[in-house]
């Protein structure tokens, strides 16, 4: 019974290509975890919060299926009865997956600012089952001979892994500028094979006959295997292996450092120095590429088997699996060379929250990228997560809450404490659980040597040894302390004008001035060079019109403001310093002096015909200067008007003594006209004899009108 159990059980150990997704869980999102890093993204460990970090040993192991569901506490009572107790869930498709992964003697070291590098060995096992019909589990712990039984088991593939890689890791920052910072990093795996069982099946069924105590198969197998302790020689373990491969992990992470001047950069002993040992980011996003990555299984074999038969059930008997199928089952063709083991690819996404200094929230993703029926891969169960967790240099404690791909909701809690990390990612869940379909931890020692933090307990951005006033920020240029104010005005020394007597920010530290001593600063002064008064802002209005002097058109003259502080004297509405007769009304187009009508001038030439001059001569004689004083009023009432002074004879005498004796008497009363007053431009002497008669020269009346003075306006 026990042979038959074993031979049909394990016939179907190997149809699984699935495992839980990522080791380690919670601690690979630690800032702190130093060389464990690389193991999600080789990008980790650039600017890493660690100097060097060395691990001693690390294990982490997972179990997971939906056929068994155990009680955790029932475990911790009494182990052996644990399986007894556990309820069962058969169904058409179902798995079970478990793995190991240790971490053995690893290390990495922070060259500087901007690489790191890591070495690590580690040793892998994944070992599922995936879509078995949970009949055959049923039938495991041995079943009635005398009851005959039907299992379609269908079509599926499977593999089982197991081997050890070495890898090398370097990381170095690829963009520092400003509030954006962006590193890459990239790992060298060398793997080692050390057992590789595979099966692929399709249309396979059993039909067992309690009667004739014979069961019939049916469908074809496609079986393979590897075993490392076939001809290996442990003394030269690296080169006698014909089980290896190369393979490789790609990482980038970006960080937004939005105070990256205040955090990143501090002043030691007068330098900029990056303060290493702190978190700089308040978000970080990273994304990677694992497992990227296949073993050559040189000496493996593989064979395509025919399952059509039907035998008696005694041929299992103390049969292993090998056996049970070499020894059962023929061949389809010669067997061939085992195929490549592929390893369980993955895309890893990860966003890191920074709440504060010591509290953070990770969202991570795990997405398998191998096709689930690749002979002999292995691809991992799909995952996301949600981890609180708290973090510090020496002590980090997490919870990540989980959600994975055919198992459910997984809460879990791990801490790292100094050189000691341990956890589950699914222990809280578990312990609240009946019905607990997984189980996973993980525990190590390390040494840790952190990178040392500078302090700087004023955020000042000096480090507190080089600060001279470490608990009270100040700027750089005064070494750390805040600048004095000797005068208690606001305005700090450095900026202050007149450090030592108080004054407004605005004038730079000095009280303002009042330089025209007017009562008013100069700072409200709008006029500070001249005495002024307050109702102008300190200008002055120097004839008390109304309007200060600098919109005053005659600031030493009170007018009217709309005459823009002029007077208008003659009313004439031209204010006098444009009025050509500020004394006299006049128009506008006279430029504010009257225009001579044509009643002014006929009186003018009225008077002016009546001037009397001695006989033959051009002098004027006595009695016609009251009749000069006559003109002379109407043109001093006319004062821009222009005029000529011209003179006529009769035809009496020669026309040349006439003409001369014209041009004499326009002289003669011009000059008279201006040795009383009227200006000299305004009079224009003119002589035309006999030319421009009015009258007949035949008769005596028409010669006495022709010998005459006229007074005429120049237009």
């Amino acid at each position: 019974m026990k042979y038959k159990k074993i031979a049909l059980v394990l016939f179907m150990v190997f149809m699984a290509n699935m495992t839980i997704a990522q080791s380690y869980k919670g601690f690979l999102e630690d800032n702190y975890n130093g060389v464990h890093g690389v193991l999600s993204n080789p990008a980790n460990i650039a600017d890493s919060r660690m100097k060097l970090d060395i691990n001693l040993i690390g294990v982490s192991a997972f179990f997971g299926n939906d056929y068994i569901k155990i009680n955790l506490g029932d475990a911790i009572d009494d182990i052996d009865k644990v399986f007894d107790k556990a309820d069962r869930t058969p169904s058409q498709s179902n798995f079970m997956a478990n793995n190991l992964d240790i971490l053995g003697p690893s290390f990495m070291l922070s060259l500087n600012k901007e690489n790191s590098i890591a070495i690590y060995s580690r040793a892998r096992s994944f070992f599922n089952i995936i879509n078995v019909n949970g009949d055959l589990l049923d039938k495991e712990g041995g079943f009635n001979e005398d009851e005959s039984f039907i299992i379609d088991e269908g079509s599926f593939s499977g593999a089982l892994n197991v081997w050890t890689e070495f890898g090398l890791t370097y990381a170095r920052t690829l963009l520092d500028k400003e509030q954006h910072f962006l590193k890459g990093g990239i790992t060298f795996k060398y793997l080692i094979g050390a057992q590789n069982a595979y099966t692929q099946g399709e249309n396979v069924q059993l039909d067992y006959d309690a009667n004739t105590r014979s069961i019939t198969t049916s469908g074809q197998l496609t079986y393979g295997e590897y075993d490392f302790n076939t001809g290996i020689d442990l003394d030269n373990f690296l080169e006698s292996s014909n089980a290896s491969g190369f393979g490789f992990d790609l990482g980038l992470v970006y960080e937004w450092r939005p105070e990256n001047k205040t955090t990143n950069q501090l002043v030691k002993d007068g330098n900029p120095v990056s303060n290493r040992g702190i978190n700089k980011y308040k978000l970080k996003f990273g994304a990677s590429i694992t497992d990227i990555s296949k073993i050559n299984n040189r000496d493996g074999v593989n064979g395509l088997y025919d399952l059509n038969k039907t035998q008696s059930i005694d041929n299992f008997d103390g049969q292993n699996l090998e056996e049970a199928i070499r020894g059962n089952f023929d061949l389809i063709g010669p067997e061939t060379s085992s195929a490549d083991s592929h390893l369980p690819a993955a895309l890893h996404s990860n966003l890191d929250w920074n709440i504060n200094s010591s509290f953070y929230l990770n969202l991570n993703t795990d997405l398998s990228l191998v096709k689930a029926n690749k002979l002999n891969s292995n691809r991992i169960l799909n995952e996301v997560s949600l981890s609180p967790r708290f973090e510090s240099k020496w002590l980090s404690i997490y919870s990540p809450l989980r959600l994975v791909q055919d198992i459910g909701f997984l809460w879990g809690a791990g801490l790292r404490a100094g050189p000691l990390y341990i956890g589950s990612g699914s222990v809280f869940s578990a312990l609240i659980s009946d019905n607990s379909q997984s189980l996973d931890f993980y525990a190590g020692l390390k040494v840790p040597i952190y990178q040392k933090t500078l302090k700087d307990k004023d955020n000042d951005g000096i480090e507190d040894k080089s600060d001279n006033c470490p608990k009270i920020a100040g700027p750089i240029e005064n070494n750390g302390c805040p600048w004095g104010d000797k005068d208690g005005d606001g305005v700090l020394d450095k900026d202050d004008d007149c450090p030592d007597i108080a004054g407004s920010e605005e004038n730079k530290g000095c009280p303002w001035k009042d330089t025209d001593k007017d009562g008013i600063l100069d700072k409200d002064d709008d006029c500070p060079n001249v005495f002024g008064k307050p109702e102008f802002n300190g200008c002055p209005d120097q004839d008390n019109d109304g309007l200060r002097d600098q919109d005053d058109r005659c600031p030493e003259i009170a007018g009217k403001l709309e005459n823009k502080g002029c007077p208008d004297s003659d009313g004439d509405s031209i204010v006098d310093i444009d009025d050509a007769c500020p004394t006299v009304a006049g128009t506008i187009e006279n430029n504010g002096c009257p225009e001579v009508t044509a009643e002014v001038q006929k009186q003018l030439n009225d008077y002016a015909r009546t001037i009397l001059f001695d006989t033959g001569k051009s002098s004027i004689k006595t009695e016609s200067v009251s009749v000069m004083v006559d003109i002379i009023q109407i043109l001093n009432e006319y004062p821009n008007a222009k005029f000529t002074v011209e003179g006529h004879t009769d035809s009496v005498g020669s026309s040349a003594s006439n003409q001369k004796l014209s041009e004499s008497r326009a002289d003669s009363v011009r000059d008279f006209l201006i040795n009383e007053g009227i200006k000299q431009d305004r009079l224009k002497a003119m002589g035309y004899g006999e030319e421009i008669p009015i009258a007949s020269n035949k008769t005596s009346l028409g010669r006495k009108q022709n010998r005459r003075v006229e007074i005429n306006l120049i237009k």
